[in-house]
């Protein structure tokens, strides 16, 4: 099935379709874990292309002043909402989020689905030693899965295309790309059509967590929405700025919403 087709087939969803919606101008599905994770199933089983993005509070905020950027995502077939600020402020604003589905949880319960299903996962992304030990996990803990192939983040723009062609190779169900925003948007914008693995997804900093470089928040401070305080606490010096002004202007532009609805609503 063509990318044309593709994007067809997802856009009438019955799933998807109903469930895209606009916050602060960036578009997002309110979907659940399960309804998404059965979304990439169905993908994979039908050899659909589908491609996942997701958008938390650092990219919504981006996505006001860069246009690419918001192109890119709004151009995915799919958008969950990866944030608790998001999931808050849009809750604020009178969108019936149901939860927060984090890139990171579907890509560790993918993992998990394609050792069972029989699905081959392509790892791309993150930095050599990573990679090797988000591959010896996997080994570890699904022994059944096999894995497509894997390449490190590390590459020059003039690989891209040799990349592909490797990925495309190895007959890869889905693809995972851990690099960092807006890289990953750009890569899969770029080579989403000729892309053979049905469900592909960029994944972030995931690979970072499962292979152990980087500590997850515990599930209660998950729970509590407190993931970018635990982030903070690890690397004050590098990340205090860069959380305080995305924070700033988040809060900026929710308000500026929410004083709209308000008007909009008065008698």
């Amino acid at each position: 099935m063509s990318g044309g087709k593709a994007a067809c087939y997802w856009a009438a969803h019955p799933v998807i379709a109903p469930r895209r919606v606009e916050f602060l101008d960036a578009p997002m599905h309110l979907l659940t874990m399960d309804e998404t994770l059965a979304l990439a199933l169905e993908a994979m089983s039908g050899k659909v292309p589908l491609h996942h993005t997701v958008v938390n509070v650092a990219k919504l905020v981006t996505m006001q002043s860069d246009d690419e950027l918001r192109q890119d995502v709004s151009e995915a077939d799919l958008i969950n909402i990866d944030g608790a600020g998001v999931v808050w402020g849009a809750r604020i604003l009178g969108i019936p989020v149901p939860e927060r589905v984090a890139g990171v949880d579907i890509m560790e319960r993918l993992f998990a689905l394609c050792a069972e299903r029989g699905f081959r996962p392509y790892l791309l992304g993150a930095e050599a030693h990573v990679l090797d030990a988000v591959r010896q996990r996997l080994a570890r803990e699904l022994p059944s899965l096999r894995v497509a192939g894997a390449q490190d983040g590390y590459f020059r723009p003039e690989e891209e295309a040799s990349i592909v062609e490797a990925i495309n190779a190895s007959e890869a169900d889905c693809l995972f790309v851990a690099m960092p925003t807006p890289r990953k948007e750009r890569f899969l914008r770029r080579h989403r059509d000729v892309l053979r693995a049905s469900f592909i997804m960029g994944v972030g900093g995931s690979f970072d967590v499962y292979g152990g470089k980087v500590s997850r928040a515990p599930r209660l401070v998950q729970k509590m929405g407190l993931e970018w305080l635990f982030r903070l606490l690890q690397e004050p010096r590098r990340l205090w700025r860069r959380y305080y002004e995305t924070n700033r202007r988040y809060a900026g532009l929710l308000w500026s919403a929410y004083r709209k609805r308000r008007a909009g609503a008065a008698p």
